[in-house]
C-alpha cells in the first residue's frame, strides 16, 4: 500500500510529522479516509477523533476540536484548533468545553449566526462526549 506524508497541527506544537498509509478525518460533511493520490481537497473539520494509521501499521488516535485540512495526492496537513493525542485526554476537558458552550448560549446577546454555530458545537461536543467513553 502506497504512504504519504501527514501533519497534525496545533497552535501549541506540531504533534505528528510522519509516513502514513491512511488518515480518517472528521470532516464537516462526514468522516474521510484519506491516502495516497487522493484528490486535492480542503475541508473544514468538525470536533472529533483523527485515526492515524502509520506506515508500519501501527494506529494512533487524536482529539481534535475543529479546523480544517488541506489534503494533496502526496499528503495532507490538518490544521487543527486545538488537539491532544486520545491517550492524554482529560476528560474534564471537554466537559469544560460543554458547559463553556452551553454559558456562552444562556448568556445571550449572540446574534442567530451565532447562536445556531454554538448550538451545532455543542452538539458535536456532546456527541464526541459519548464516543469517547469507548477510549
Amino acid at each position: 500500500m502506497a504512504d504519504f506524508n501527514f501533519e497534525l497541527v496545533s497552535p501549541e506544537r506540531l504533534l505528528l510529522s510522519e509516513r502514513v498509509s491512511e488518515v480518517v478525518i472528521p470532516a464537516t460533511e462526514g468522516e474521510m479516509t484519506v491516502m495516497a493520490n487522493h484528490a486535492p481537497t480542503m475541508t473544514t473539520i468538525k470536533p472529533g477523533v483523527v485515526t492515524v494509521k502509520a506506515a508500519d501499521g501501527k494506529v494512533s488516535r487524536y482529539l481534535v476540536f475543529g479546523g480544517f485540512a488541506d489534503i494533496l495526492p502526496t499528503g495532507c496537513t490538518l490544521l487543527a484548533e486545538s488537539a491532544a493525542p486520545v491517550e492524554d485526554l482529560d476528560r474534564n476537558l471537554i466537559e469544560r468545553r460543554i458547559e463553556a458552550a452551553k454559558a456562552d448560549l444562556e448568556n445571550g446577546g449572540l446574534s442567530d449566526e451565532r447562536r445556531t454555530q454554538e448550538e451545532h458545537f455543542l452538539a458535536e461536543l456532546t456527541r464526541l462526549n459519548g464516543i469517547l467513553v469507548a477510549f
